[in-house]
């Protein structure tokens, strides 16, 4: 898969909704239903990010609820990707990008999100072919403030930032022309799924998809 290929899918992918969930799973249990929740609110991209010792079991479990669309963060190295690939993810997310992340994603078919935080880092993807990627840490690193302004420079680039974003400043990202959607874990608090309330999580993600958004 090449990288312009990656980004056509990748940028699918973002528009599916305007927030893609966050989720760190610690309990295997919570998985499927707390798929079923968020697609059933509107959110069908899950990003399972690879920090538990579950993760890849959850991503197994989760690929299987219908309507949803499930990708594996955290990807750190090649190991990762071919572990998220066999555990059925269906996209890949980094905090940052290596050219053997990079490799690995483009010889798995794994479509990836890498991620960047600076212009430099931004534009190097972009000669690779990467017009699609994540912004991390999106508030740490400047914000939406950040991003309007380097989408005066780099307009080829789209973003999905991550990182320190919540329900209340959403808009203001999404209602920048080179966001396709951002991804925030406020829609799974680990209070309701310890709970098991679905019910209220279910009801976060409906508030989420219906954020309006630019791009």
């Amino acid at each position: 898969m090449t990288p312009d290929q990656q980004s056509l899918k990748a940028a699918e992918i973002c528009r599916l909704a305007p927030v893609v969930p966050v989720l760190v799973i610690d309990d295997l249990a919570h998985a499927a239903p707390l798929a079923q929740a968020l697609v059933a609110g509107g959110l069908p991209a899950l990003e399972v990010t690879l920090r538990t010792p579950c993760a890849l079991d959850a991503i197994r479990a989760m690929s299987q609820v219908p309507g949803g669309v499930v990708g594996a963060g955290t990807l750190l190295t090649p190991a990762d990707v071919k572990a998220a690939k066999a555990a059925g993810a269906t996209f890949g997310v980094s905090p940052g990008a290596t050219d053997r992340l990079i490799a690995a994603c483009e010889e798995e078919g794994l479509p990836l999100l890498p991620g960047a935080a600076t212009a430099s880092e931004i534009m190097v993807l972009l000669e690779k072919g990467y017009t699609v990627q994540k912004f991390f840490p999106a508030e740490q690193a400047g914000g939406a403030a950040y991003l309007k302004s380097i989408g005066s420079p780099i307009p080829q680039v789209k973003f999905c930032p991550t990182g320190g974003i919540s329900l209340k400043i959403a808009p203001d990202y999404l209602s920048l022309k080179n966001i396709l959607c951002v991804g925030g874990s406020w829609v799974a608090p680990k209070d309701a799924m310890a709970k098991g309330d679905w019910a209220t999580i279910t009801a976060l993600a409906r508030e989420a998809s219906g954020l309006p958004r630019s791009a």
